[in-house]
């Protein structure tokens, strides 16, 4: 691809781009705004991709049912399926359980960057190691120790925050290439 095409395909797209930022904006506020709707909505789709991975594993187990593990993956399939309908049944169950591991993985990460901190304190930079850790082992901290009732707010404020500065991130990048091109 040469310099030209690579040129006019970047200014043919930009629009999409940018619009797609400006959308991802928009979802991001909502999100940030309505916390408890958006969470409940993540946890309808995560519910739902449980249940779509219960009928692969139960593809797999048929096809596969001459083989050894027929059994396990026919029970694992018939898990996903249930733990999947009763997720979509139960969103707000749900949310609190992503909430719940959402505060133990933030809680670990912070534990593991802090002690990376120590083993890497000699390099330049080493700082922000340990301040994202800080900020990390507080965040799940703060979201662990008001758990359940933080499944109101958690869960949709992070994806929208997410959101929010992936479209402005984006939405700066797209404005740049503009520029660039002219």
């Amino acid at each position: 691809m040469s310099i030209g095409s690579l040129r006019e395909s970047l200014k043919r797209h930009n629009g999409i781009y940018i619009g797609t930022s400006i959308l991802m904006i928009v979802v991001g506020v909502l999100a940030i705004a309505l916390p408890l709707a958006a969470g409940i909505g993540i946890s309808v789709f995560v519910s739902w991709l449980i249940f779509l991975m219960g009928i692969a594993f139960l593809a797999y187990a048929y096809a596969a049912r001459g083989v050894s593990g027929f059994l396990w993956r026919l029970f694992l399939g018939l898990f996903y399926v249930a733990g999947g309908i009763y997720l979509v049944l139960h969103p707000a169950l749900g949310l609190e359980t992503l909430t719940l591991v959402l505060a133990i993985i933030l809680t670990v990460e912070g534990v593991m960057q802090i002690f990376a901190y120590f083993s890497l304190r000699a390099l330049p930079g080493s700082g922000w190691l340990i301040f994202d850790g800080i900020i990390t082992l507080l965040l799940g901290a703060m979201i662990g120790f008001s758990w359940p009732s933080a499944s109101a707010w958690a869960i949709g404020t992070l994806v929208g925050i997410n959101f929010l500065f992936s479209g402005i991130t984006r939405l700066g990048y797209g404005g740049a290439v503009k520029k660039a091109l002219g």
